[in-house]
């Protein structure tokens, strides 16, 4: 079977999905642009492809229309906005994911860029690389209240984080109330609505995927609801949050400070990047090493599975397809 992988970086850090590749006889195409593919790189390269190991690219209708020998879609990652999951099915294409594989690192990344948002550690950066001293007064974890919309396998591990950090009071919203939060004995937390974290969070994270539901989950109405100062955090995708509202929000200085790692359009270079109060990383959330090579490995061996006949283990759940079809 000919293999297309799209997503980069690939097999950098452990060479062990290309010796499965190779192990099974595949004929394996690495992307050639080096680069996120967009729409127009997709549909040149997908025509004669079986098996694709897929990034965050739009694989979209017109895609799959042109993949005419197109069986599988792994995708390397957890988010699943970027495939059209209906047109997929529609022409018999199985489409598995790695969900488990990235939430340790997101889930890291989201508590240090609290930290840095709260004692203001990037502003410092700036100001020490241009000659300026000033020390910035902060705050703790532990001293704040912290709103998690979203308690899912990421949002669940940040709870559990900050509960380590003895963090006094974290508001919790999710579409599922079912799930079981972790117990610290020196840490409140609650179920509230997302009116009540907007108005009662000093800092709010977002952990849910992008849906027709999710998407502008936040937007002027709603910060209009927080607190002047408070600071948002989004590791979660870009589209949740409005991000003119957000430039606007923080241009007036109505929240004190934000920290993306995703965006509507990516690479990003809109408007956000001429504030020094919006810390932006460019969705780095699962790019640690550990958790890099797990993601490649296992949708590298769902990949190899389904080429061998094998029982694939990680195939995305009827609820991704129930999300799309609403939309």
């Amino acid at each position: 079977m000919r293999v297309l992988i799209t997503t980069i970086p690939f097999a950098e850090i452990d060479k062990q999905p290309l010796e499965l590749l190779e192990m099974s006889g595949a004929e394996v195409v690495i992307n050639p642009m080096g680069r996120a593919l967009k729409e127009t790189d997709l549909l040149e390269l997908i025509s004669d492809v079986d098996v694709l190991i897929a990034g965050t690219e739009l694989i979209t209708e017109r895609v799959l229309e042109k993949a005419s020998h197109l069986k599988l879609i792994s995708r390397v990652g957890i988010g699943l906005d970027s495939v059209d999951l209906l047109a997929a099915r529609q022409r018999g294409i199985t489409v598995c994911y790695t969900p488990n594989a990235p939430s340790p690192a997101v889930a890291e990344l989201t508590i240090g860029l609290m930290i840095d948002l709260l004692r203001k550690v990037q502003i410092s950066n700036f100001c020490m690389h241009k000659g300026e001293w000033y020390r910035y007064l902060g705050r703790r974890l532990s001293e704040v209240t912290v709103g998690i919309i979203g308690v899912g396998r990421i949002g669940s591990r940040v709870i559990g984080h900050l509960a380590g950090f003895e963090c006094s009071r974290i508001l919790v919203n999710d579409v599922d109330a079912s799930e079981k939060l972790p117990h610290h004995p020196t840490c409140t937390i609650e179920w509230v609505s997302k009116d009540t974290i907007y108005s009662e969070a000093d800092i709010i994270s977002i952990h849910v995927p992008l849906t027709n539901k999710t998407r502008d989950l936040i937007t002027a109405d709603h910060i209009s609801l927080m607190r002047r100062g408070t600071l948002l955090v989004n590791t979660a995708r870009g589209g949740i949050v409005n991000e003119q509202d957000l430039f606007d929000a923080l241009q007036s200085g109505h929240l004190g400070g934000a920290a993306i790692d995703v965006f509507g359009e990516e690479p990003y270079d809109g408007k956000l990047t001429a504030l020094d109060q919006c810390l932006l990383t460019a969705h780095m959330g699962s790019m640690s090493v550990d958790c890099r090579a797990r993601m490649e490995i296992e949708a590298t061996e769902e990949a190899v599975r389904f080429m061998s006949g094998s029982a694939l283990q990680s195939t995305v759940p009827e609820e991704e397809y129930d999300n799309q079809r609403l939309a």
